[in-house]
C-alpha cells in the first residue's frame, strides 16, 4: 500500500485521515486500517469518446484531464450499469427520497409603497416614473 495515491482509497475515519494526509499524498503501510481499497473500475469509455463528448460540450481538455475524465466517466457508467441490474419490480418511481414541503409563504396581495414615497429618492423622476438612461445612448 505504500506509495499508492490517496484517490484509490476510501477512508474509514475522516478526522484521522485529515490529520495524517495534511502534507502527504501517499499512504504508509502502518495507516492501512484507516482505509478500504476501492474496487478498480474497468474502463467502459475510451479516449476518443471522451474527446468527442468534450468537443460537443465545447471543452478544451489537457491530456491529464482526458485521462481523469476517462476514469470518472467509466465510474459513472459502471454505477449506472449496476443500477440497471437491480430488481426494481414493484418499486414506485420517485423524484425525491423525502417528502418535500413548500417552505415559501403564501403569495397574498398587500398594499404597495405609495408612488410619491418610492420616487422621493429617485435622482431624476419623470412623469411619475423612474427615468433610466438608455444603454444604446452611451454606445
Amino acid at each position: 500500500m505504500a506509495g499508492v495515491p490517496l484517490n484509490f482509497f476510501e477512508w474509514r475515519d475522516r478526522p484521522a485521515v485529515d490529520r495524517l494526509t495534511k502534507k502527504r499524498k501517499t499512504l504508509h503501510p502502518c495507516h492501512a486500517s484507516l482505509f478500504v481499497e476501492l474496487p478498480r473500475i474497468r474502463r467502459v469509455i475510451d479516449r476518443d469518446q471522451v474527446l468527442h463528448v468534450a468537443r460537443l460540450a465545447r471543452l478544451r481538455l489537457s491530456d491529464a484531464e482526458v485521462e481523469t475524465m476517462i476514469g470518472e466517466l467509466s465510474g459513472i457508467l459502471g454505477h449506472v450499469d449496476r443500477i440497471g441490474k437491480l430488481d426494481l419490480e414493484g418499486v414506485e418511481p420517485t423524484s425525491h427520497v423525502v417528502e418535500l414541503e413548500n417552505v415559501l409563504r403564501a403569495d397574498e396581495p398587500w398594499p404597495s409603497l405609495p408612488r410619491d414615497a418610492a420616487l422621493a429618492s429617485a435622482p431624476e423622476p419623470l412623469d411619475g416614473a423612474f427615468r433610466v438612461p438608455s444603454p444604446q445612448a452611451e454606445a
